[in-house]
């Protein structure tokens, strides 16, 4: 550059070789972000992924506990509830009706038991001219699970209960691989559901849905586990976790 007191060299950096910098200062974070978070620890090693299974696990245990709590708490507030002598009894039975529909109050009577299991996983085709299967063919689907509870609502069940836990209207039946998980607990297959109701009605309803006709052709050819049991009488426990809806009022 030319100036009136002489010349001035000015240091230019290429733009290729500012880009090489970029690059060896963002290799040099990444290095430094993988070490402060590896702490000298295998980041690709079993044990890591082992120590995740044990902490979903650990804290599927622990949110059972604190649901098993909680419904100990909310019986107390229940009974003490019907105590209270301010409460007409009109009330106090509306009340009752009213934890029987949310769900929240036990309830007991004949019933079935629908378990549902995954195939072995060296299963083969069981039918002619059904092809090998393939491994999502061998696990049961969140599909699966809600079409039975679907239909156990439709054939009028009462209550229903997924494994250990009651359902209720903001329940989710959620799978994740071969895994179930419902209501913050992890559970793996087999799978039980069981419903308290007019047992006839209930199978009526399991026989004529189609979306477990469909998984009952699965049981035919792969060999996934399907099966009924009637029960002349059973208890569900009430639904003891927290509700997230805070408002809510009935449909027109």
């Amino acid at each position: 550059m030319e100036g009136d007191k002489g010349t001035v060299t000015r240091l230019r950096i290429r733009p290729a070789r500012l880009a090489s910098l970029g690059v060896f200062a963002l290799a040099g974070l990444i290095f430094w972000v993988s070490f402060n978070t590896a702490q000298g620890t295998n980041l690709r090693s079993d044990d890591s992924m082992l120590r995740l299974s044990d902490l979903i696990q650990e804290r599927s245990r622990k949110n059972g506990d604190l649901d098993a709590s909680a419904a100990a708490v909310r019986e107390q507030v229940d009974k003490l509830a019907q105590r209270d002598h301010r409460t007409s009894r009109e009330e106090k039975r509306k009340l009752v009706d009213l934890e029987k529909e949310a769900g929240t109050r036990r309830v007991s009577g004949a019933g079935i038991t629908v378990t549902l299991d995954d195939a072995p996983t060296n299963a083969t085709a069981q039918v002619p001219g059904v092809p090998e299967p393939q491994a999502n063919d061998l696990v049961i689907h969140q599909q699966d699970l809600q079409a039975v509870v679907n239909a156990l609502w439709r054939g009028g069940a009462e209550g229903i209960k997924v494994m250990d836990q009651r359902l209720i209207s903001t329940s989710a039946v959620r799978c994740v691989g071969n895994t179930l998980i419902l209501q913050g607990r992890v559970y793996s297959p087999p799978y039980e559901i069981t419903a308290v109701g007019d047992p006839q009605e209930l199978r009526k309803a399991l026989d004529g849905d189609e979306e477990i006709d469909k998984y009952l052709r699965y049981v035919e050819a792969y060999g996934l586990g399907w099966s009924v049991e009637e029960r002349k009488r059973t208890t569900l426990p009430g639904y003891g976790g927290t509700v997230d809806l805070r408002y809510a009022e009935p449909a027109e």
